[in-house]
């Protein structure tokens, strides 16, 4: 461009003033990206070394058993009744049922002998045809306690229902007082095997990382009862019954960190 009167002169262009500033805009950008970026890799480095499996590092378990004798008794006592109409038969099984329940009354004890009601059904019988022909219905009395004479005595003179089943366990307070000690059982031999293998791989001792306690009943041995002389005994003699054992187990598992 001239200047009336004057040389010729160059102007800068506005042009590549406007474009180099955003490429330097966009070079200082990736710069503080990659510098960030170099900043956070440090603390996840150290992040990944600290997160590292841990060493000598021992997963075990022990159990506690004890052995103890059942002393729990629970007899069901039971009938069935059938008639062509739903309302006879729940009338009769009431009927039944409340002159259980009066006569169980008179030797309940708490803890020793405990009376309820137990199942209770109703359900129509059917024709080949699919029609209802009549009714038939259960109701169940659960006598349960620790007095095993009571027990059998109270059910021999219960007229309206029938032996149904007798069965044996364990009372609240005899499983608590069983558990501490097969608790107690667990814990040693837990402790015992962890220093038994701390020393056997050639360490001085060890700290507990983690633990748990688990309990759990083992199968009892089935109770015997004499159901032949039963049914050949006068109908308001006890039945005989005899409680039999059951072993209580308590399990610790749990991981141990290995000590020089």
């Amino acid at each position: 461009m001239r200047r009336p009167g004057g040389p010729f002169c160059i102007a800068p262009s506005r042009t590549s003033a406007l474009t180099s500033t955003p490429i330097r805009q966009r070079f200082r950008s990736i710069a503080a990206v990659a510098a960030l970026c170099a900043f956070a890799a440090v603390p996840f480095a150290a992040l990944a070394q600290g997160t590292a499996a841990p060493q000598n590092v021992l997963q075990l378990s022990a159990a506690g058993t004890v052995e103890v004798q059942q002393d729990l008794l629970s007899i069901t006592l039971n009938t069935t009744r059938e008639a062509p109409d739903a309302a006879t038969v729940q009338n009769q099984l009431r009927t039944a049922l409340e002159a259980a329940l009066a006569e169980a009354k008179k030797s309940a004890q708490p803890g020793q002998l405990d009376v309820r009601t137990g199942n209770f059904s109703l359900s129509p019988r059917y024709t080949r045809e699919g029609r209802i022909s009549g009714w038939q219905g259960t109701t169940e009395l659960v006598l349960e306690g620790r007095d095993f004479a009571r027990i059998t005595q109270t059910a021999a003179r219960i007229g309206t229902l029938t032996l149904g089943s007798v069965g044996f366990g364990l009372s609240r307070d005899e499983r608590a007082r069983v558990e501490t000690r097969a608790q107690t059982l667990a814990i040693e031999n837990f402790r015992q095997k962890a220093g038994d293998l701390a020393r056997a791989f050639g360490f001085g001792g060890y700290t507990l990382r983690e633990v748990s306690v688990n309990g759990n009943d083992g199968a009892p041995e089935r109770p015997r009862m004499m159901a032949m002389q039963a049914k050949a005994m006068a109908a308001d003699a006890p039945v005989p019954v005899e409680a039999g054992k059951t072993t209580v187990m308590v399990n610790v598992s749990g991981s141990i960190q290995l000590r020089e």
